[in-house]
């Protein structure tokens, strides 16, 4: 049963690991398949993941900083995006103590409202800005990002993961 699965104990992390991971999402949200309904925002997925799981490293202050580079990228309204990200990266490190025992999937549903919210902010400032509100389909990438959560978990959890095999020789 998954709800029985043996809770592995993790190697520490590289803050190198995630400049890089954070680095490689603003890069993927710099491509053009951005404008696509639906395509979803990649940092604000590995903000939201770093705060569940490393919330001491990456915390409100590099969400801020994160939001105001997409903020550039995409000229909008000059922290729309920092304000989201912040407010985003607060919510994760609020429940990131109960979120780590559930399984991926219950995971996924736990960071669905986060993201959403995220959103909502997002196209509220925009509204209050422009006086256009960017429609429902604004909100699909919210649905995209968390049938991503799994993928992304796995891929990050990664290089902290102890090789199954045990090497007797070595400490770790």
């Amino acid at each position: 049963m998954p709800g029985n699965r043996p809770h592995y104990i993790l190697l520490p992390v590289s803050p190198l690991f995630i400049t890089f991971s954070l680095v490689c999402a603003f890069m993927l949200n710099l491509m053009p398949m951005g404008r696509w309904v639906g395509s979803p925002d990649f940092v604000a997925l590995v903000l939201v993941f770093w705060g569940i799981h490393q919330p001491r490293k990456v915390g409100i202050g590099v969400a801020f900083v994160m939001g105001l580079l997409m903020d550039v990228h995409d000229a909008s309204l000059l922290g729309e995006n920092a304000l989201a990200y912040t407010l985003l990266s607060y919510l994760a490190i609020m429940i990131h103590r109960r979120v780590l025992w559930f399984t991926r999937m219950t995971q996924a549903i736990h960071v669905f409202p986060l993201l959403l919210l995220a959103q909502a902010v997002q196209a509220f400032v925009h509204f209050t800005a422009s006086g256009r509100f960017p429609g429902l389909l604004h909100f699909a990438e919210s649905v995209v990002a968390v049938a991503l959560w799994p993928v992304i978990t796995w891929l990050l959890l990664a290089p902290q993961r102890r090789a199954v095999d045990r090497d007797h020789t070595r400490p770790i």
